[in-house]
């Protein structure tokens, strides 16, 4: 059998409201952010674990509001004064580290005149911060939940994953898929990417088979 050329072109990840999948692990997440004109203090704190959806939840917002993006790490260095009455992402906030004081000086000045939107993998009793005032207002921040993505929502996302690569596969695939891959929306974006390329390196189509071998390896 003579093999195609596979070429890995490389796709922007849609970050927008259109393209963020409701279900019962982040719905009550989505209304939280849509609804930012009313949080308490101007402020909210999204938690979940890796690959929930908080990347993709910041850039709705940040959409809405308007908002710079950056994360814990890049707060370092960043321009805080310059932020004045801007709505500001911190996302990460959980690996803010060295930064805690930037972090305070942000919080400040944009829960006065802005809005702060930051997301982190547990909530701040468990970061580790040793600033007593920033502890305080962190701990004060309402929080919004997000779970790991259920059967639902990964099927949903394979689903619209293998429909803009204009890919036809077999109805059981989804299931057999979502019953055996990692719980999160990055590994369904990276084993679609996957069994695309090999499809098209084999010349076969994507099947079971080829979706258990591309699994076995991983």
């Amino acid at each position: 059998m003579s093999r195609q050329l596979a070429f890995d072109l490389p796709s922007a990840e849609a970050m927008t409201r259109e393209h963020f999948f409701v279900a019962p692990s982040n719905a009550l997440a989505l209304q939280a952010v849509e609804d930012w004109r009313n949080w308490p203090g101007r402020k909210l704190l999204v938690v979940g674990p890796d690959g929930a959806g908080k990347t993709h939840l910041a850039h709705v917002w940040a959409a809405l509001a308007d908002a710079v993006i950056l994360s814990a790490e890049a707060l370092a260095a960043a321009d805080i004064a310059s932020l004045s009455g801007r709505a500001v992402v911190v996302e990460d906030a959980d690996r803010i580290g060295a930064a805690e004081a930037q972090l305070f000086h942000l919080h400040n000045l944009v829960t006065t005149t802005g809005a702060l939107l930051l997301t982190a993998r547990t909530p701040p009793r468990d970061w580790g911060l040793h600033l007593p005032d920033l502890v305080s207002r962190m701990q004060a921040t309402p929080i919004a939940h997000l779970d790991a993505p259920d059967d639902a929502l990964l099927s949903a996302v394979l689903v619209k994953l293998f429909a803009d690569r204009q890919v036809a596969v077999p109805a059981n695939l989804i299931p057999y898929l979502v019953s055996r891959m990692p719980r999160s929306i990055g590994a369904a974006r990276a084993l679609v990417a996957a069994l695309d390329a090999r499809a098209l390196a084999l010349g076969r189509p994507i099947t079971r088979a080829l979706a258990g071998e591309i699994l076995g390896e991983d």
